[in-house]
């Protein structure tokens, strides 16, 4: 290219970055602008591949949910707001339809008649990429020992929450901080890294163990997933539940892995990343600490829990980016599932859509193009969670209030 011809170019490119026409770039999406109303005429296709199966469950558990909250309290469907009270009426009318175990014919008709359609803005093709999680089970102790040397920590007792919209309405919808203070300085500084944590000795002193397990991995996968169950031994279980994080930035050690060449882009799932880690023992240090964020636990009866404080449901739960989509909401994907008989086969999951409920959210889940799939607590839920990794659509459904 001369030196004319990258002048030229230079000027385009600088002209399309300040009138808004260079691909890919386009406006931050805010809740205002992450649902799209549809057209009826451009509904999906309304089909649960799933045969319908947990989903009421599911309904049962947002409806826990909003009947707690203050019926008034407001839902964003992009510009367009539900209150508490008719998002129940949306759930109970949908869950009381299916009890007539609608063709697939008369269902969609129902939707039409009675239903809002929005659809999620995803990325800059309109696609969201789905990815799983599952409740895992490690084995582990009450108590420690060489068999069982690390902790899961409870929440440090000098762990801070800072809510600074008390301060100033101009921090209103800012995720709270989590801090601690430094009493040399006597300043309210950012909370522990994962590298402080797991150097200070004495971290247990301020943030009791609520069990043990036998290894780094266990304990990280678990944070990973956010809840799992500790094998004690003896038919004895316990579960455990996020309980807090220390407010550091989520860092996916995949992406990770994936810069440093050591996992090609297309093998790159949960089952790799354990395998990688425990085959380069000397480098989990230098992995594990780019995530910076560390997860706490409880122990909790009964489970596990999303971010709503109810009970997640393999395959009906989602979790999304709680700043752009309602909580609690009916919606409806379209993606990938493999094969519940024969599970191995990584390029042959098949297409699959039904509805789901958006119950929980996560430190990975930022953006309108994401999504987060509960797969259980299986070897169905292990293999779709570790390997999920599919673009496909995401609608939310809420009763039309002018219906009738």
């Amino acid at each position: 290219m001369s030196i004319k011809q990258t002048g030229v170019f230079f000027l385009v490119i600088m002209v399309c970055f300040f009138t808004g026409c260079f691909p890919g770039i386009r406006e931050e999406i805010t809740q205002f602008s992450s649902l799209k109303k549809l057209n009826p005429k451009k509904h999906p296709l309304f089909i649960d591949n799933l045969d319908f199966k947990g989903l009421a469950a599911s309904i049962d558990h947002s409806l826990e949910y909003f009947k707690k909250v203050p019926l008034e309290r407001k839902y964003h469907y992009g510009k367009e707001i539900y209150t508490a009270a008719h998002m129940i009426a949306s759930l109970e009318t949908f869950k009381a339809f299916l009890e007539k175990k609608p063709s697939t014919k008369v269902l969609n008709a129902f939707i039409r008649s009675s239903f809002v359609v929005y659809e999620a803005a995803g990325n800059e093709d309109g696609d969201v990429l789905f990815t799983g999680y599952f409740e895992p089970t490690y084995e582990g102790s009450l108590k420690k020992s060489t068999a069982y040397p690390y902790p899961v920590y409870s929440r440090p007792d000098d762990l801070l929450e800072i809510d600074l919209s008390a301060f100033s309405d101009q921090f209103k919808g800012h995720n709270r901080l989590m801090a601690r203070v430094n009493d040399s300085k006597n300043r309210v500084v950012p909370y522990y890294s994962r590298k402080q944590i797991n150097f200070i000795e004495d971290f247990h002193t301020r943030s009791v163990p609520v069990v043990w397990v036998k290894s780094r991995v266990d304990r990280f996968f678990l944070e990973i997933q956010g809840s799992g169950i500790i094998d004690l031994g003896k038919g004895e279980i316990l579960r455990v539940h996020y309980a807090g994080t220390n407010g550091n930035a989520y860092r996916s050690i995949g992406r990770y892995l994936i810069r440093k060449n050591e996992i090609l882009k297309e093998n790159m799932s949960m089952q790799a990343i354990r395998a990688w880690l425990e085959l380069h023992p000397q480098r989990m240090d230098e992995v594990l600490h780019h995530n910076e964020s560390f997860v706490f636990f409880q122990k909790e009866e009964g489970g596990p829990y999303g971010s709503l404080g109810v009970e997640v449901t393999a395959l009906r739960s989602i979790a999304t980016d709680r700043r752009l989509f309602p909580k609690g909401a009916l919606c409806f994907m379209q993606a990938q599932l493999p094969d519940t008989v024969n599970i191995n086969p990584l390029n042959e999951w098949e297409k699959a859509s039904f509805f789901v409920l958006n119950q929980d959210t996560g430190g990975a889940i930022k953006g309108p193009a994401r999504a987060d799939l509960f797969c259980g607590n299986n070897n169905y839920a292990e293999f779709t969670a570790g390997h999920m990794n599919k673009y496909g659509k995401l609608f939310f459904l809420v009763l039309d209030p002018d219906r009738g």
